[in-house]
């Protein structure tokens, strides 16, 4: 089985003579002559491991084509997964953008305003609304109980909503001070 494709003469050097044509196969499937290249040459790769498995020339040659098919299909579902994580990829980053364009500029006055609250009120704003802490944490750092804690953050709320109300007027009122309009 083995001894006549280890000689000078055996399948291989027979699959390597028709390189042209196999190279003419591939191309005329994946339309682009590097990428054919690429896969006739990893097929003749995959060929040499498996030497012993040639028999003659005639089986050698429709095990190749079978060989090379197998891999135009394997190169094909690569791309396909590729271009569907593409498109998800690109998908999610469309929704991203979209979802931070459509997101409200806070009002300038809160930052100002803000700093007028007292100094408790403003931890819990800090901790709470923007770094996004549980109250239960927040309350365990500040070592209070977590009733204290959300009373502590609703009354902190409520004073900042009043004084951004206060400071800006009318583009306040109904809870936003959102695509604020205000000069100050």
């Amino acid at each position: 089985m083995g001894a006549s494709c280890c000689s000078k003469g055996g399948p291989l050097s027979a699959l390597s003579a028709r390189r042209g044509e196999f190279l003419a196969f591939v191309s005329g499937r994946v339309r682009d002559a590097a990428l054919a290249d690429d896969i006739v040459q990893a097929c003749f790769a995959k060929a040499a491991a498996r030497v012993g498995q040639l028999e003659d020339e005639a089986s050698a040659t429709a095990w190749f084509y079978r060989m090379l098919r197998n891999e135009i299909t394997d190169h094909r579902r690569r791309r396909g997964a590729a271009e569907r994580a593409t498109t998800a990829l690109a998908g999610e980053v469309t929704h991203a953008v979209e979802a931070v364009e459509r997101t409200p500029r806070a009002c300038a006055c809160v930052a100002r305003v803000v700093s007028t609250l007292k100094p408790e009120y403003v931890d819990a704003l800090e901790r709470i609304d923007v770094e996004g802490a549980a109250v239960k944490d927040f309350a365990a750092a500040r070592g209070i109980a977590a009733n204290n804690a959300g009373v502590r953050v609703f009354r902190a709320r409520e004073a900042l909503r009043k004084k951004v109300v206060e400071a800006c007027g009318s583009c306040a009122e109904g809870g936003g001070c959102f695509d604020c309009t205000c000069d100050s």
